[in-house]
C-alpha cells in the first residue's frame, strides 16, 4: 500500500481504478472510511478531507469513480461543461463494482478493522454513499446534499447501515420534493436515518474551496459527522 497516495486496484468488469489512500500512522487497528467525491474529482478538496478524517483515526480511500472515461479526472468548479461527459457515462452498476472494488481494497489490509466500515460523499458523492450502503456491508453512511438521490429511492429498503442526510436550504438544484422522496422511503423502509437542513446554507457548504462555502455549517455539519461515525465505527 502506498500511503497518502494513489494505490491501484482491479475491478470486477476488468477495469483499474485508482484509490487515494490515507492511513494512521503507527500500529493499531483502524475503522475506515470510504471517502466520495464531487463531480470534479478526487481533487485538492476531497483528498485534503481525505486527511482530516485520516487525522480523526480513520483509514481512508477515495476512489476515481470516473476512471472509465478519464483517469484522475480534475474539473474546474467553474466549468461543469468538462464534467458532463463523465459524469453522464456513469452507471448504478460501474459504480457498485467501484465501490466493491475500494471496500474488498480496504478490507484487506491488516490493520482496518474489517467489520467497521463507513462512507461519505459529497454532491455527486452524496447520492454515490447512499448507494455505498445499500450495496456494501457499512456501518454508517453520510450523504452531503446528494444530487439526484432521490432516483435511488427505491434502493432504501437495502439499506446496511444508519444514514446521516445533510442538505443546504438555500439549495437551488436539490429542492425540498426531492428530499422528500428519499426520506420518505428511507423512513417507509423502517431504516434508521438522521436528517439535517441547514436553512442558511448553500450546495456545496462543505468545500472551502467553492463560493458557496459556509464555514459555520461547514463546521458543525463535520462535528455531527465525526459524532456519528465515532458511534457506529469506534
Amino acid at each position: 500500500m502506498t500511503n497518502h497516495e494513489f494505490n491501484t486496484v482491479k475491478v470486477s468488469d476488468g477495469t483499474e481504478i485508482d484509490l487515494y489512500a490515507a492511513f494512521p500512522e503507527g500500529n493499531g487497528n483502524y475503522p475506515a472510511v470510504i471517502v466520495i467525491q464531487e463531480a470534479f474529482g478526487v481533487n485538492h478538496h476531497i483528498r485534503n478531507v481525505c486527511e482530516r478524517f485520516c487525522k480523526e483515526g480513520y483509514a481512508v480511500v477515495s476512489p476515481d469513480i470516473f476512471h472509465r472515461t478519464a483517469r484522475r479526472f480534475e474539473g474546474s468548479y467553474t466549468d461543469f461543461s468538462t464534467v458532463m461527459p463523465h459524469y453522464q457515462a456513469l452507471t448504478k452498476e460501474g459504480l457498485s463494482a467501484d465501490l466493491w472494488a475500494s471496500f474488498d481494497w480496504l478490507t484487506q489490509q491488516d490493520n482496518v478493522i474489517k467489520e467497521k466500515v463507513g462512507s461519505v460523499g459529497y454532491c455527486l458523492g452524496g447520492r454515490v454513499s447512499f448507494l455505498a450502503n445499500a450495496v456494501l456491508p457499512l456501518s454508517a453512511a453520510v450523504s452531503y446534499y446528494g444530487g439526484s438521490v432521490e432516483q435511488l429511492a427505491d434502493e432504501a429498503p437495502n439499506l446496511h447501515a444508519d444514514h446521516l442526510f445533510f442538505w443546504g436550504g438555500l439549495d437551488k438544484h436539490i429542492t425540498p420534493d426531492k428530499i422528500d422522496i428519499i426520506i420518505n422511503a428511507v423512513k417507509a423502509a423502517g431504516k434508521n436515518y438522521t436528517n439535517v437542513v441547514i436553512s442558511y446554507a448553500d450546495h456545496a457548504f462543505s468545500c472551502d474551496e467553492r463560493p458557496s462555502y459556509n464555514p459555520r455549517a461547514a463546521k458543525e455539519a463535520w462535528a455531527h459527522t465525526l459524532a456519528f461515525f465515532e458511534n457506529r465505527l469506534k
